[in-house]
């Protein structure tokens, strides 16, 4: 039975890496086709229904693209939609967040501290939050705001920040940002699905009938393509931070995801500005190192106790009691502060850290029976902790370690 805490692991891995490879491949697809409609130059020689025209080199080749605001004359025999490189990082990320923060939901989802919920209760919570914000989002977008694009993005942004602020009256600090860049990406991923795509299809169904195609789709889909483009690098942002203690365990973690929010409209606005020939309006970054100066500032305002396991009065979970009274438990309480909580403390005295890295702490004995997971693959089975092996653990101190995580999963 150890050897599923392995398992989990590297199926953490793949999940990661398949949706980091599918993301990449989304956003890099969603930005070339934003670049490109908004670099389309009108010319006189366009068939009838083009919009415009852009000529590329790349790799060697030219490459003549025109563009159709509603659709050709005719029905092309090869047709290419770019749907599924949306479709699966949403769904890879839908499955690494259930493996991450459901099954290992006791240390990484909920805060005991902010709210008394069972796991199930926090993982309830978890899925249904991810379905509201796009139900409430399309609505809005269907509403007569849907012609005044400025004000509906306003409240797009109202949305997000009272989600980031909800999220963490329940969640730990890691899983208030994780969750809102799940709860954005969902957006994202249900505008291709339920509205870019679907209109798309009508469009396609309409020329092969022989009927002239309505421009209203092409519209509505075009408004929520300029949504996502905005949203995209807000929500890397956010899928990072889970790394960052400053991003995640600080009090105001919520304020520095609306100001990251901002950031992405300022700087895409650079880049869009740019490619429709607009120019280069340089006070756009001067405006986003003012926002990345006050979320530096933020950070470091106050640190606040993030998760259960920074609080060593919150009660063991059952599987927790398990790791604690296994045998060879007080010799891994021996060992494991003396190599680790230099770091892994509530007042971190190794040089250059000023709190615990990913805000993991192994000072007491509950401590370590919360991590025996981290510390089994961390400084058991591998040897990434402690890094570098800067505090020289011994290889039988290892061994110790491994022995008794076997013992209490036996």
């Amino acid at each position: 039975m150890h050897d599923l805490a392995i398992m989990w692991d590297w199926a953490a891995f793949a999940v990661r890496w398949l949706h980091v490879v599918t993301a990449i491949a989304w956003i890099g697809s969603s930005f070339y086709f934003v670049a490109l409609d908004l670099g389309l130059q009108k010319a006189p020689h366009l068939p009838p229904g083009a919009h415009g025209e852009e000529w590329q080199v790349h790799g060697g080749g030219f490459y003549h693209i025109q563009k159709y605001l509603v659709a050709p004359e005719n029905m092309p025999d090869r047709l290419i939609w770019f749907k599924w490189e949306s479709y699966a990082t949403w769904l890879s990320g839908a499955a690494l967040l259930m493996i991450v923060y459901w099954v290992g939901g006791e240390l990484y989802l909920i805060d005991a501290g902010k709210a008394d919920l069972e796991l199930w209760q926090g993982i309830v919570i978890s899925a249904a939050s991810l379905c509201i914000g796009w139900l409430i989002y399309d609505r809005l977008c269907k509403s007569g705001l849907g012609a005044w694009p400025t004000m509906l993005m306003l409240l797009l942004f109202v949305l997000l920040v009272a989600m980031g602020w909800g999220y963490n009256q329940i969640f730990t600090g890691r899983a208030t940002m994780l969750h809102l860049g799940a709860f954005t990406a969902t957006i994202m991923t249900a505008n291709v699905f339920f509205i870019i795509i679907p209109n798309q299809r009508i469009v396609v169904a309409d020329l092969q009938a022989g009927r002239v195609p309505d421009a209203k789709y092409g519209r509505i889909a075009k408004l929520r393509s300029t949504h996502n483009n905005y949203l995209t690098l807000p929500v890397v942002f956010l899928m990072l931070s889970n790394h960052y203690p400053l991003a995640f365990a600080t009090e105001y973690n919520w304020i520095i995801a609306a100001l990251i929010f901002l950031m992405g409209v300022t700087i895409r606005h650079f880049f869009n500005t740019m490619h429709a020939g607009g120019g280069l309006p340089w006070w756009t970054w001067a405006v986003t190192a003012l926002l990345f100066l006050g979320i530096m500032w933020l950070s470091t305002t106050a640190m606040m106790r993030d998760s259960p396991e920074t609080s060593d009065s919150t009660p063991l979970t059952a599987s927790q009691q398990v790791f604690a009274q296994a045998e060879g438990f007080q010799d891994v309480a021996s060992i494991v502060p003396g190599r680790c909580a230099m770091c892994h403390a509530r007042e971190p005295f190794f040089e250059g850290i000023r709190w615990a890295p990913k805000n993991i702490l192994l000072e007491t004995e509950a401590d370590i029976a919360r991590a025996a997971r981290q510390i089994y693959l961390h400084a058991g089975v591998s040897r990434a902790m402690p890094p570098a092996n800067v505090s020289f653990m011994e290889d039988p101190e290892r061994a110790v370690i491994v022995a008794w995580y076997h013992g209490a999963t036996r």
